[in-house]
């Protein structure tokens, strides 16, 4: 008698170890990104300190920063000075304040500090506040 032997059927089956594998790379990577690891976009500034600090309300906010040298960026867009109060009158919607943070590096010297929010204040924003952390 002779015996025919029929092919094997394979069953299907998920592989675990890649989905680890994944699994392990997106927790490291929003791991870096939670602890600052990886840069975000913008400048990297250290913030003097206050006793006073106070934590901001939410509210229609842009954010100026100010970096050492001529840097300067609002929300984290490299613009020139000339152009600051432009850029921020046509993202303000009417009857509607907008509040400025202005963040600067602490080696920034007071007097760019002061040119930058007395040319905001000639522009028509007078809600400006100095970014500090509490020590």
């Amino acid at each position: 008698m002779r015996n025919w032997s029929e092919p094997k059927k394979n069953k299907a089956h998920i592989e675990l170890i890649p989905m680890i594998d994944v699994m392990m790379f997106l927790l490291v990577f929003f791991v870096l990104i939670s602890l600052n690891v990886i840069p975000a976009l913008g400048l990297k500034t250290q913030l003097p300190s206050a006793s006073s600090a106070q934590q901001l309300k939410p509210q229609k906010k842009a954010i100026i920063t100010l970096g050492s040298g001529e840097q300067l960026q609002l929300d984290g867009q490299p613009l020139a000075i000339d152009a600051l109060v432009n850029t921020l009158k046509q993202q303000q919607q009417e009857n509607q304040t907008t509040t400025i943070i202005v963040n600067s590096d602490k080696d920034v010297a007071v007097e760019r500090l002061v040119t930058v929010m007395d040319t905001l204040r000639q522009g028509g924003f007078f809600s400006i506040s100095i970014a500090t952390r509490k020590q």
